[in-house]
């Protein structure tokens, strides 16, 4: 069962070997591991039993520390930072590629913020990097906003509780970014838009929150191959191409095929294991995107686990 203390050398030693730690922030507790090591971002999805991988947020300690894996701070952003962080405005900005693809969904853009909390704060403080924190509960079950609730629905998965206390539970972060030098606000939360309009003048609103507010990926397209993208039997769909003559890539769950190029073919996990599964996936997606072939041929994962989280991503990249 998941220790509960306040002893932040014990969750920053945790993180550092990989393991999660639930983490106190304003509005709920966060279920938060090394946001630059897909492993422990694999982890995260895998301990919360999640379907999809949904984009993620990730927390630092201050805004001189974002640059370190983001590409560029605009000014306007910038501007809202300096105003409002510590707090519940999450910021999308253009990532450098030590950010993971599963933090991102394979999106360009990371979101980021600056928790108001002081004990999560000072643990992030003592890291040598960000935490990916989504809400520390299973798929589908009510976000917890005090220890003993994250213990009672994770605490055989994880081996510590960060105690701050009850969250002062509120609204989730407001999501804003930046488009062709306008601020847009993606998801309503938080952070009032008057108050953001005070510092920016006028905003753009394209508020498509979801029923899951900790997901900010669901507020635009998860990252879709260019080319026809086909799921089903390999063995059926490869035998079909080969008599059509198409110029077409592989991506299976362990398997490698005869007679098709190295290079236009990915197996995610050859030892056919789901969480090496997942880490490799946007990486082979983008790979065999860039590639010389026509079409894209891929199957299901086993549905057990993470392999439900590829599967839906698979689904998604399948649909036109």
């Amino acid at each position: 069962m998941a220790e509960i203390g306040k002893d932040i050398e014990k969750a920053k030693q945790l993180l550092e070997e990989r393991d999660l730690v639930a983490i106190p922030t304003e509005t709920v507790y966060g279920l938060a591991g090394n946001a630059l090591d897909a492993e422990a971002v694999a982890l995260i999805f895998e301990t919360k039993n999640r379907p999809s991988f949904d984009p993620l947020i990730l927390h630092t300690s201050s805004i001189e520390r974002v640059e370190d894996f983001v590409e560029s701070f605009p000014e306007k952003l910038k501007m809202l930072a300096e105003n409002f962080w510590p707090g519940p405005l999450t910021l999308l900005l253009p990532r450098k590629p030590i950010v993971p693809d599963l933090v991102t969904s394979g999106l360009d853009r990371v979101a980021v913020r600056v928790p108001k909390h002081p004990l999560t704060l000072a643990l992030l403080e003592s890291l040598d990097f960000p935490l990916a924190a989504p809400s520390a509960n299973p798929f589908g079950y009510i976000s917890p906003t005090a220890p003993a609730h994250v213990a009672a629905q994770l605490g055989e998965k994880i081996p510590y509780i960060l105690d701050g206390g009850a969250c002062e539970v509120g609204l989730e972060s407001t999501i804003v970014g930046l488009e062709e030098d306008e601020i847009v606000v993606y998801r309503l939360g938080g952070l009032e838009v008057s108050e953001i309009e005070k510092i920016v003048g006028p905003v753009i609103i394209k508020d498509h929150s979801s029923s899951n507010p900790q997901a900010p990926g669901l507020l635009e397209s998860h990252y879709a191959p260019r080319k026809p993208f086909i799921l089903g039997d390999l063995r059926q769909l490869i035998a079909e191409n080969i008599e059509a003559k198409s110029n077409f890539a592989v991506l299976s769950y362990s398997d490698y095929f005869p007679g098709i190029l190295p290079g236009n073919q990915i197996a995610l996990s050859p030892n056919k294991n789901l969480h090496e599964a997942a880490k490799n996936l946007f990486a082979a997606m983008r790979k065999l995107d860039e590639g010389n072939s026509a079409v894209i041929l891929a199957e299901l994962m086993p549905e057990v686990g993470l392999g439900r989280a590829i599967n839906d991503r698979l689904r998604r990249a399948a649909v036109k």
